[in-house]
């Protein structure tokens, strides 16, 4: 059982713009370059990048993605924050 994990990811308001910044993400469209432009999180600036964390660290919807969602592949996931669009990248 994986016990940390690293993500970028992009935060937005509303459904419909997470959902194209996925079809832009499946184009080929670079994920830093579209978390710098629409992401409403801090991390935005840094290209979306969380960095590695524990599990347990981020609210529970999100947690999930992390430690079981597919690796690299976008995920669309609601928050009591928003809509994240979320890249794993790794977990150990």
């Amino acid at each position: 059982m994986a016990r940390t994990a690293a993500a970028l990811h992009i935060l937005v308001k509303h459904q419909t713009l997470a959902e194209d910044i996925i079809k832009q993400l499946n184009k080929g469209a670079k994920f830093d370059v579209l978390a710098k432009k629409h992401s409403t999180c801090p991390s935005g600036k840094k290209g979306g990048s969380l960095g590695e964390f524990k599990k347990g660290q981020m609210v529970p919807q999100f947690d999930k993605v992390c430690f079981t969602g597919e690796l690299i592949t976008p995920h669309l996931v609601k928050t009591k924050f928003g809509w994240h669009v979320i890249k794993v990248l790794y977990r150990t």
